[in-house]
């Protein structure tokens, strides 16, 4: 999909300073964005996706600005500064909008931390998918962006039907893959079906941590 790829990516790293995030929703309409991040040795990496209504929630609320244009540590202060309650839109209303929120200019001065606000496992595509397999997706799921990626250069793992298929009655089961990212299922033996090694992903030993989008 040459065509979309020639086109800007409007993102946010992922400690922006609060002016940059007014000018950036002030400026287009998009409802999501990707979120980057560097690793020590420079390396570019998109680290999730976070939304319009999400940002403006923080922006409103003020209790995660932040003096220091550097990544908070998860380990000091509150760990729950938000309701669940407070990201979802009212029903009766289209919710908040960009000129809801009225800053002052120290507070357009100070930092946010989107790491906490982001979606770190968005959709994605390789920029080499068809249209037709991309229109699925978003009628399928019911989406409203997909991020698109260079074509992988290694595969990792395969998952198939059959290992994800769960047994009924088996409620925990159903709540542990909704709370288990790919990279640490094949920890446990449990989640794993198939009667031979041959029947099982390559998830043992495939899976090691990286830093690429899944």
């Amino acid at each position: 999909m040459p065509d979309c790829l020639s086109l800007k990516v409007v993102s946010f790293p992922r400690v922006v300073k609060v002016a940059d995030v007014i000018s950036i929703l002030r400026s287009n309409n998009h409802n999501g964005f990707p979120v980057i991040d560097h690793t020590r040795s420079g390396e570019t990496l998109v680290i999730g996706l976070v939304l319009r209504s999400h940002l403006l929630v923080v922006l409103q609320s003020k209790v995660d600005f932040q003096h220091s244009p550097l990544p908070c540590d998860p380990m000091v202060g509150p760990k729950h500064r938000h309701n669940f309650s407070e990201f979802a839109k009212p029903v009766s209303s289209k919710g908040l909008s960009i000129n809801d929120i009225h800053l002052s200019s120290d507070d357009m001065e100070m930092y946010i931390d989107l790491a906490p606000f982001l979606n770190p496992s968005p959709y994605v595509v390789p920029e080499d998918m068809s249209l037709t397999k991309v229109y699925n997706l978003f009628r399928q799921l019911g989406l409203r962006h997909i991020f698109v990626v260079p074509r992988a250069p290694r595969v990792i793992g395969l998952i198939t039907r059959k290992d994800l298929l769960i047994e009924d009655g088996e409620d925990s089961s159903t709540m542990e893959l909704q709370s288990t990212s790919v990279r640490v299922w094949h920890h446990d033996k449990k989640g794993l079906t198939g009667n031979t090694d041959a029947e099982r992903p390559l998830l043992n030993g495939l899976l090691a941590p990286n830093h690429t989008l899944s």
